[in-house]
């Protein structure tokens, strides 16, 4: 039985709830996420196979210990997931509690991608893994160029012989491509074994003082304290260092936005990430701007600050 937990209109669903059909396996639909309804789900029907986000993770996680324990979930035999990094603490906690099913992918609908067991993952945390057959990855700089291993790049892939045209829009078609192998903006870099580590997204870059750093870093230790939901880190201007990283954090149930909360979580990311790559401003709003498969649209929180400049990020 395999269980699809995110709108068909997410394309990874879709083709998963497909190719569980084709295989003659029988799939249960949720209409709308429930963390407490999915478990009941999974126990009722025998759930072996299902689909998640990483978002769907922290809010099964954020149910109490005992709402957890009353659901039976050993028929999973796979808890896939993607769509969005998943901070090594949420995956480590949803290990512990579902055992080694959990089985992350990362990939592009151009095409092409990677996969990392539980067992691989637990030996190389923050892997996205290796390439599945008939993909090639590869970390290019600027030129084009393979850099060294454990060096961060451009993330380049290519599925067997497939190519592919942006619909009518020949520069973005012909920035994207190097060596044969396509880029959708992924900052990453390859271990010595060929594992897959990503940063972040070249377009949510934050450049201060000369120095890139990496929002996802930052928002995976955040999202680590028991006060915050959700959060999101992007860059916004400083006319001195060029940005400023700002953080806007979603308080979880129970935890009171203010000066309080933003001193005790920059006391938390002290020690956990360097000094010149703490938040100079934390924002709290009620809700992240997410779409019901998990994606952020961090552009709606950044451009405001970045309104009437020449730069935009």
């Amino acid at each position: 039985m395999h269980l699809c937990c995110s709108p068909l209109y997410h394309t990874a669903v879709l083709n998963f709830a497909t190719i569980s059909v084709q295989l003659g396996h029988p799939v249960v639909l949720m209409d709308r996420f429930e963390p407490e309804a999915l478990l009941a789900l999974i126990e009722r029907h025998h759930v072996t196979h299902t689909h998640m986000v990483p978002t769907q993770f922290r809010r099964l996680l954020a149910l109490p210990q005992v709402t957890r324990g009353r659901y039976d979930v050993s028929s999973l035999r796979a808890a896939i997931h993607s769509a969005a990094p998943c901070p090594q603490d949420v995956k480590r906690q949803m290990l512990d509690w579902w055992g080694p099913v959990v089985i992350e992918y990362y990939a592009a609908s151009e095409g092409g991608g990677t996969v990392i067991t539980a067992r691989e993952w637990l030996e190389r945390p923050g892997s996205v893994g290796r390439p599945w057959p008939g993909t090639q990855v590869r970390v290019l700089d600027t030129e084009g160029n393979d850099v060294p291993v454990g060096q961060p790049g451009l993330v380049y892939l290519r599925m067997g012989t497939s190519t592919f045209d942006y619909h009518q829009d020949e520069a973005k078609t012909l920035a994207s491509r190097a060596r044969g192998m396509f880029t959708v903006g992924d900052i990453g870099y390859l271990d010595a074994d060929g594992y897959l580590y990503l940063c972040d997204r070249k377009s949510d870059m934050i450049i201060s003082g000369g120095v890139n750093i990496y929002p996802a870093e930052i928002e995976a230790e955040l999202s680590g304290h028991p006060a915050v939901d959700d959060v999101a880190v992007f860059g916004i201007p400083h006319e001195d260092w060029g940005e400023e990283i700002k953080a806007v954090v979603q308080p979880a149930p129970g935890a009171e936005p203010g000066p309080a909360l933003t001193a005790d979580l920059l006391a938390f990311l002290d020690g956990r990430v360097a000094k010149f790559k703490l938040p100079k401003t934390i924002d709290y709003v009620t809700e992240l701007p997410r779409d019901p498969n998990g994606k952020l649209y961090k552009r709606r929180l950044r451009d405001p600050y970045w309104q009437g400049r020449d730069r935009a990020i």
